[in-house]
């Protein structure tokens, strides 16, 4: 070998080093300020994209004080702590709102991306006053459970199948409904696609997205102004390496064109945060039974703002399948 192709061999071997070493560093990075749940993300402090609603839609008064009044009801009402062990060997925290006479009506809820169940009071109690048995959940990596990384539905759709079969256990009659909003709307989307026992009845999603790469994607342009490839490319490795799932495997649209559960998609025409477009195709993808609520005006997480419009359409979907 001359000198020269030496020179070159060595400057290509040098090159990739640091092409790898850069996408590392992004990939990181990447992990850590949308995976890792330790870490303070700045750039959703007054973020927009987050706002419930634009201004053409104002909150009505009987929706702001179903606000306050299931902040106390979710603190104050009887409920008991539980916990469920996962596949891979996490504590998982739930909390239990049982009626006082018995009944086999039971909803599951899941959080959003950095949330915890509690913050589900609005649908806990809406829910509990339709008869039903409540199961608020803390996602893994979220509030009390445990967990090094944020599962972004995909991990926790095995998570949801053991709080299910929990349930089950000691009620064998149960009728389940799952109800999820923004990343908990993705990991019902993702349960449904599951072997679920007959007991899941119905499935109700609020602006969930399409697949976890997909958002990420989006945020990446829109927070950014950065293209998805070689960044996303990098980030999936990473998170592949620490976290053992794909962000391209985490898909809801395939899982739901799998599913055999009724399901109702919900989603604000103003959601800039989970795009609007997500939730028909989404829709599309679906084989069941199935329905479609777009809420005018509402931003991120802000249909249930429309009040009694959206939770009526909740009830007309569910009842159709509870006993």
């Amino acid at each position: 070998m001359t000198r020269n192709m030496k020179i070159i061999l060595l400057s290509a071997i040098s090159f990739v080093i640091i092409v790898v070493g850069v996408l590392g560093f992004i990939g990181n990075y990447f992990y850590n300020i949308s995976i890792n749940p330790k870490t303070e993300r700045p750039f959703f402090d007054n973020n927009p994209d987050l706002s419930l609603a634009v201004p053409a839609m104002q909150m009505g008064e009987q929706v702001e004080k179903d606000r306050e009044a299931a902040k106390q009801w979710v603190e104050q009402a009887p409920h008991s702590d539980v916990t469920l062990t996962s596949y891979d060997g996490l504590k998982l925290r739930g909390y239990e709102y049982r009626q006082e006479q018995a009944s086999a009506r039971w909803v599951i809820i899941a959080h959003g991306y950095m949330g915890y169940g509690k913050q589900m009071a609005v649908p806990s109690m809406k829910f509990h006053q339709q008869g039903y048995n409540v199961l608020l959940v803390d996602l893994r990596g979220h509030g009390e459970s445990e967990g090094q990384y944020i599962g972004m539905g995909w991990h926790d759709r095995l998570d949801m199948v053991g709080w299910i079969n929990q349930i089950m256990n000691h009620d064998s009659n149960a009728e389940i409904v799952l109800y999820g909003v923004s990343m908990g709307g993705a990991t019902v989307m993702m349960t449904s696609g599951e072997d679920l026992p007959s007991n899941v009845k119905a499935i109700v999603e609020d602006c969930g997205y399409t697949s976890a790469y997909d958002e990420f994607s989006y945020q990446l342009k829109r927070l950014f102004n950065l293209p998805s490839f070689p960044i996303m490319t990098a980030s999936n490795a990473v998170v592949n390496l620490r976290a053992g799932y794909d962000l391209k495997e985490a898909s809801a649209l395939d899982q739901v064109a799998k599913s055999k559960t009724p399901m109702l998609f919900i989603h604000g025409d103003a959601d800039t945060f989970v795009p609007y477009e997500m939730v028909q195709q989404l829709y599309d993808a679906a084989q069941v039974e199935k329905d479609l609520f777009i809420v005018k005006d509402a931003g991120h997480g802000g249909a249930y703002l429309a009040g009694e419009a959206y939770w009526n359409k909740v009830w007309a979907f569910t009842n159709k399948y509870m006993s």
